[in-house]
């Protein structure tokens, strides 16, 4: 569910420069449609289960997993140059499973990562549709294993809000560009839900500061539940305050980051989750990350749990790598957190240890 996808090379359609609709001739304007898309499959062990019954423990685990570095998914992404530096943008994406071939690592539609559209000049982006949140995307730069769906902050995330603020509907933006050094993002989701303006409402912002190899980046996130949103079958709606601040630094192959979020979910928990971590490149084939997330339950300090891993990437070619990551959480009180977003979502009291290993296609 990462935006790194956002960024992956694809194959480019070139479409035609004119068109016909109906008896008049249309445009004039270069256009273009990129097909992209990730599969991800991976074997998955992990020392201990949840029990969703008991809440205990159900014993260990070997299993095929869908998505062990990031989602499966598949897209299009399109533009046309509109002429003085304006451009029409437009980005469709589907989550699936290589498992099953099923919907999966979205919100359970059809397009359920991304289905927006939008305009791109000299004064920044706006896009209206399903969207990321500027939250998620703060969160996103600053998580040292890079959002993996093993041992990451998108488990963590995913255990306290879902994927709430991932993917936003009924949703506009603004990103305004870089000046100075400064960025700032905001989202607005309108709740969709007739006579009751607050049901599903979702808003987002962040600040974010560059120089050099040096990123700050502060953003919040506040939604409401209910609304239309709120029929889809992942939860989307979830309602919650978020609060995140991060740095990260990036020397020539090195990138240290660390980061607080809070995650307040209405009359439950109030997890703050602290976290710091390191990526390292050996040379173009070989990536090196582990990253640890300490969250605590501002309601019950009694709730708290720790997830350390640790990873490594091995490029056979631009667009395939095989990987290897192992990892434990140790949970304490009421705290359920996981190791993996598919097949180890949650986990039980104590101390779980994980190792997964797989193989990922990018086009």
């Amino acid at each position: 569910m990462s935006v790194q996808h956002l960024k992956r090379a694809g194959v480019e359609l070139t479409l035609a420069a004119a068109c016909t609709l109906g008896a008049a001739q249309c445009a004039h304007a270069q256009s273009s449609v990129t097909l992209y898309g990730t599969i991800d499959a991976s074997l998955l062990y992990t020392s201990k289960t949840l029990d969703m019954k008991t809440g205990g423990n159900a014993g260990h685990q070997y299993s095929f997993n869908d998505s062990g570095l990031s989602g499966s998914n598949f897209g299009m992404r399109g533009v046309e140059d509109l002429g003085g530096n304006l451009r029409a943008i437009f980005a469709l994406e589907s989550g699936f499973s290589v498992a099953n071939g099923a919907f999966s690592n979205s919100n359970g539609n059809a397009f359920g990562r991304q289905a927006w559209v939008g305009v791109d000049g000299g004064f920044g982006t706006v896009k209206a549709g399903l969207q990321y949140s500027p939250f998620f995307i703060a969160l996103y730069d600053f998580d040292p294993r890079g959002m993996s769906y093993f041992g990451s902050g998108l488990v963590s995330y995913n255990n306290n809000v879902y994927v709430t603020g991932l993917f936003n509907a009924n949703s506009v933006s603004y990103t305004s560009p870089e000046i100075a050094g400064l960025q700032a993002m905001g989202l607005f989701a309108m709740g969709g839900a007739a006579g009751d303006f607050q049901a599903g409402r979702q808003y987002s912002g962040s600040v974010r500061y560059h120089a050099g190899g040096l990123t700050i980046d502060a953003a919040l996130y506040s939604g409401n539940a209910g609304g239309s949103a709120a029929s889809i079958r992942v939860p989307t709606v979830v309602a919650f305050d978020g609060r995140t601040i991060g740095a990260s630094y990036r020397f020539a192959s090195l990138t240290l980051n660390a980061s607080y979020v809070q995650y307040k979910v209405a009359g439950s928990f109030n997890n703050r989750v602290y976290s710091g971590g390191l990526s390292y490149k050996f040379g173009p084939a070989i990536n090196v990350d582990a990253g640890v997330w300490y969250t605590r339950d501002a309601n019950n300090s009694t709730n708290h749990s720790v997830l350390a891993s640790t990873g490594i990437d091995y490029y056979l070619s631009k667009a395939t790598l095989v990987y290897g990551q192992v990892g434990f959480v140790n949970n304490h009180g009421a705290m359920a957190s996981g190791l993996s977003v598919n097949n180890a979502f949650n986990g039980p009291t104590g101390t779980t240890i994980g190792a997964n290993l797989g193989i990922r296609h990018v086009f």
